[in-house]
């Protein structure tokens, strides 16, 4: 995995370096709110890095500063789970960023950089992100970084009983390569994001 950069960020891969920022980022309860509802222990956030270490070749997890400033973390990674389809050419888009580094742009803007990876230098076909369908910030985020909306589901995962708003199930947006090089000419992040679906 290389590293990234965007104007403001700089996408390093994760490593074990980094376990302490991604405890600092998933101990808050709010980071949480629409993933688990709660805050992380340290025990599942190491479960959780090891997991987020073994990636497929060229995709994985990047932890994004701003300066020397920690902002959170960006995810490119093939489909899996119950809740996305195993499709060769496709991957899933993630973000989680600190909260006081939220409402700046930087989810968008480290966003656009992974979009733009995917589909110049990993050859992608489509990229999705998934989020409650009540987590309103994040779908803006998703619409700003020009994906679209593709569909409304229940997750088969069953957080119901875990978290407010489960019950109003899981939104999917999506960006295909066709799509993204009819707005990005050249794939320059600093080029505007293709504005939301109306």
């Amino acid at each position: 995995m290389p590293t990234l950069r965007t104007p403001r960020l700089t996408l390093v891969p994760l490593a074990d370096e980094h376990l302490d920022l991604e405890y600092e980022l998933d101990s808050d309860p709010e980071v949480m709110r629409y993933l688990t509802g709660r805050a992380s222990t340290r025990a599942e956030v190491e479960r959780a890095h090891r997991r987020r270490i073994e990636t497929a070749p060229g995709f994985g997890f990047w932890m994004g500063f701003a300066n020397d400033d920690f902002v959170g973390w960006w995810i490119l990674r093939p489909p899996h789970g119950p809740d996305q389809p195993d499709v060769e050419g496709e991957a899933e888009l993630g973000y989680r960023l600190l909260r006081r580094q939220w409402r700046q742009g930087y989810a968008r803007e480290g966003s656009l950089e992974l979009i733009r990876y995917g589909f110049e230098v990993l050859g992608l076909d489509r990229i999705f992100a998934q989020t409650m369908a009540v987590n309103t910030p994040s779908r803006a985020t998703m619409a700003s970084a020009g994906l679209t909306f593709a569909r409304a589901f229940t997750s088969a995962a069953g957080y119901e009983d875990v978290i407010d708003g489960a019950e109003q199930g899981e939104v999917e947006y999506e960006i295909t390569r066709e799509r993204w090089l009819a707005c990005s000419p050249g794939g320059s992040t600093t080029a505007a994001a293709p504005p939301p679906a109306t």
